[in-house]
């Protein structure tokens, strides 16, 4: 058994080892007071961004995949129109997104997570807007409430994730609407076809669920479709 399984196996029985009362709350309590001071440090920091469209994508995506060249291009064109860019602050998809928002000068902000195979955050992120987390509940956060749109850049799981958690929010009405692009529509396309030939005739979301995202394949579409929401809601942006 390798190092990295025995440590997987270790964390697997942990929750059924015996613990009596005591250990249990003040295991709890010292949690609470780290996730408290995550929230806190967040709130502060995030504050102070201004309006920001938040750029997903994976942290595998090559410097010579287009859609790196996207990413940055997208943020770029974000930023002549007023907004800056959130990120999750890695690399690939992110880091071309981060020097996208500083070669326009932009906000750059990157909101990362502390994992064993991400290093550091990238070197295009404004020093006063570089911030890492232990969990993921709390970036997950940071990413909706400071976010006035997303852009969706192919990826994996990471990436999902965040999608769907806004779809989700929206959906449910816990927040209010924003605009969703994804980018890419030969990569998006089997996924959406299946949510609407599977999903929806199940009838497990609704016709309406559609309205909630765009597929696009040109950054000039992503951009315009994020400046013609808040324009139709009379909203100016460089706030």
């Amino acid at each position: 058994m390798t190092d990295q399984e025995r440590e997987e196996q270790d964390k697997i029985k942990q929750p059924f080892l015996p613990k009596d009362w005591n250990e249990i709350r003040i295991n709890d309590s010292w949690a609470l007071f780290k996730i408290m001071g995550e929230f806190v440090e967040g709130y502060e920091r995030m504050s102070k961004i201004g309006p920001c469209v938040s750029i997903f994508g994976s942290a595998r995506t090559k410097p010579d995949s287009k859609y790196y060249n996207m990413a940055e291009e997208i943020a770029y064109q974000l930023t002549q129109i007023g907004f800056g860019v959130i990120t999750g602050g890695g690399p690939a998809i992110m880091e071309a997104a981060n020097k996208g928002a500083q070669r326009g000068k932009g906000s750059s902000v990157g909101v990362g997570i502390s994992l064993p195979f991400e290093a550091k955050l990238n070197d295009y992120i404004d020093y006063q807007y570089a911030i890492n987390f232990n969990y993921f509940f709390v970036r997950k956060v940071m990413f909706v409430k400071y976010s006035q749109g997303f852009i969706v850049m192919p990826g994996g799981f990471g990436t999902l994730d965040e999608l769907f958690e806004a779809l989700t929010l929206i959906q449910t009405k816990k927040s209010s609407r924003f605009p969703i692009v994804l980018v890419g529509k030969e990569y998006w396309s089997g996924l959406f076809d299946w949510i609407k030939n599977t999903m929806l005739e199940e009838g497990y979301i609704s016709e309406k669920d559609f309205d909630l995202y765009r597929i696009v394949d040109t950054c000039e579409e992503a951009v315009a479709h994020i400046k013609a929401f808040y324009e139709k809601y009379n909203v100016k942006i460089n706030f």
